[in-house]
Parts: structure tokens; sequence; C-alpha cells
């Protein structure tokens, strides 16, 4: 969430993190708690912000409406509980996964 600039008739300018669905809306000034203007003293503060924290605002933002399920991200042509089929994998005693059946080369991979 990028900040904004408010002012307070009272107490004068002030900045408040907000979405950007809010920006034009009023805020409490955090001191009087009167509902000040927004105000355009500076730029927003998105562009300046590390790539790491915009991209965490970001998903928390979203997170907010939109959480992530398992059926949201879906599992693939491959998956064996969405289509039915059974897994080829294969579970030896030491915990290696094989697949007997597919090609023998493949093995590792």
């Amino acid at each position: 969430m990028p900040n904004y600039d408010y002012k307070c008739a009272d107490c004068g300018p002030f900045t408040h993190s907000r979405s950007m669905a809010m920006s034009g809306e009023p805020c409490e000034c955090p001191e009087c708690g009167q509902s000040s203007p927004r105000a355009f003293l500076s730029m927003p503060f998105v562009a300046s912000m590390e790539a790491s924290t915009r991209i965490a605002r970001a998903t928390n933002e979203k997170s907010a409406h939109e959480p992530v399920t398992s059926k949201s991200l879906g599992h693939g042509a491959g998956c064996s509980c969405c289509n039915g089929k059974p897994s080829k994998a294969m579970y030896r005693a030491d915990g290696a996964k094989t697949f007997p059946s597919s090609r023998p080369w493949m093995i590792s991979h």
C-alpha cells in the first residue's frame, strides 16, 4: 500500500499508508481525529519502495480478499487426485521414488 499525504486544518500535514482504492477518501488525523482531506505534498511512495516490500504489501492486500486455496492453484493434468487416475510412482523401502512402468533412464529425475 502506498503512503499518501493528508492535511489536517488544526495539526498540519501527516502521512498515512492506505490502499489505492481509499486514496481519495478523507483520513482521520492521528493526533486530533478530525477528518482531513488528501493533500498533494509529495509523490506517492510506491515507486521508491524496495521490490520485496512492494511485493509483500501487494500479497497482503490480495490475500485479504482472495485467499490462495488448492483449487485456485490447480493441480495440473498429471494430478491423480483431480483426474481420478492413480499415480505411477512407487516408493522403495528406503523412501526413494521410482516409476517402474515409465522410462527407466529417467528414474533419477
